[in-house]
């Protein structure tokens, strides 16, 4: 039976070959999906969750006016501020209690305060939030003070909660003959749970056909990917991005159905690539912060320092002997003016974060310095990023 035997070989030799192009083919399709996604070696995945939020779900900035009780001695010292003791005398008067025309309240444990918290998107009557408590006075230290009930209300004027509650403050001081000792912050403090929600926030959330993804920070790219996987995910039709910050989505009309939407929606993974070239410049404090992003071109750079030494040294003018003068004291003043050396550096192309690192510190200059460094390469045209001076 040799004929048969040839064939069997013949056939699992072509069945191997078929197999080995059938891998090799997917392998090709394979990286010809990578090559044509042209995700990048930087690229990394994020959840919409991250990058963005719903328009219109949102907190509320609450405020109020308030009295701290209670305190050892370290209120309000009532002679500079009136307003501490008129505002314990309407307090009392509330309660039923009406103080002689003209009584004089001297209230060393009473401190004047603002209260301020914020209201989460959502919240019921009902539920607690935590509240802080800052001094408007010349109160000491709140420590070991009482907030009384304290009405807290919205930009519209309306009241969302009441707060009120024992204060914990994180810091401690004393003070005898003089000396003063101060550990931390005495004058605010914080109630966890101190305002309770009485009045909820109408949000627009279940009202419409759609939703409004509010993107963190404005960008096409990262618009058209968040619009791209959620109708891979959800069908297309679902999202559509109407500008570089928002993506609009149909959602449905039933509460339940709409909140499974969004949580699976918020849970769906994008690539985002590297954000764009910035630099962040701290004018007050010197600080700059720079992003991946950021590259340098070849340029030139010299940089002297100019620095004004001024110093004073005491002169007495003693009179002769029986001259009838007097002796007087005078200052002798002597400025100078050094400039340094400035060397012109040729500073090298960097393509990379680190290498702009390794370029700018090979200037030696200080971050004061680099302030103007920075400007001043940016102007030329060498610095390929957005300066950004706050």
């Amino acid at each position: 039976m040799p004929a048969p035997s040839q064939r069997t070989l013949f056939v699992a030799r072509a069945t191997r070959a078929h197999s080995l192009r059938r891998a090799l083919w997917w392998l090709l399709l394979a990286a010809g999906g990578l090559v044509w996604l042209g995700v990048p070696l930087d690229a990394q995945a994020v959840r919409i969750k991250e990058i963005a939020a719903v328009q219109g779900v949102r907190s509320n900035q609450l405020t109020g006016y308030g009295l701290v009780v209670g305190l050892d001695g370290t209120g309000d010292q009532t002679t500079q501020m009136p307003y501490t003791a008129q505002s314990m005398q309407n307090y009392l008067q509330q309660l039923g209690l009406n103080l002689p025309a003209g009584a004089a309240m001297q209230l060393k444990n009473v401190a004047a305060v603002l209260v301020t918290a914020q209201l989460p998107a959502f919240a019921q009557p009902g539920q607690t939030i935590d509240a802080t408590v800052s001094s408007i006075g010349n109160a000491k230290s709140l420590r070991g003070g009482t907030l009384i009930t304290a009405p807290l209300k919205g930009a519209d004027g309306q009241i969302y909660a009441l707060a009120q509650g024992n204060l914990l403050v994180g810091g401690a001081g004393a003070s005898a003959g003089g000396s003063k000792v101060q550990i931390n912050h005495l004058s605010a403090g914080r109630i966890p749970g101190g305002a309770q929600v009485e009045r909820s926030v109408p949000t627009p959330f279940a009202l419409g056909e759609t939703i409004d993804l509010g993107l963190q920070s404005s960008d096409f790219q990262t618009a058209r990917r968040v619009s791209d996987a959620i109708n891979l995910q959800m069908g297309e039709g679902t999202a559509s991005a109407i500008d570089g910050r928002v993506v609009r989505l149909r959602a449905p009309q039933n509460p339940d159905a709409r909140v499974r939407f969004l949580a699976q929606v918020e849970d769906l993974e994008i690539t985002t690539t590297a954000p764009a070239a910035k630099v962040i410049i701290n004018s007050r404090t010197g600080s700059i912060v720079m992003n991946q992003a950021v590259t340098l071109g070849a340029c030139a750079v010299a940089h002297g320092n100019l620095s004004v030494s001024i110093s004073s040294t005491p002169v007495v003018s003693q009179p002769n002997p029986l001259s009838g003068g007097q002796t007087v004291q005078a200052e002798k003043a002597d400025i100078s003016i050094a400039k340094d050396k400035g060397e012109l550096i040729n500073v090298e192309a960097a393509p990379k974060l680190a290498d702009v690192v390794r370029v700018l510190n090979a200037l030696g200059a200080t971050p004061q310095d680099l302030l103007a460094i920075l400007q001043a390469i940016k102007a030329a045209g060498a610095l390929n990023a957005e300066l950004e001076v706050i």
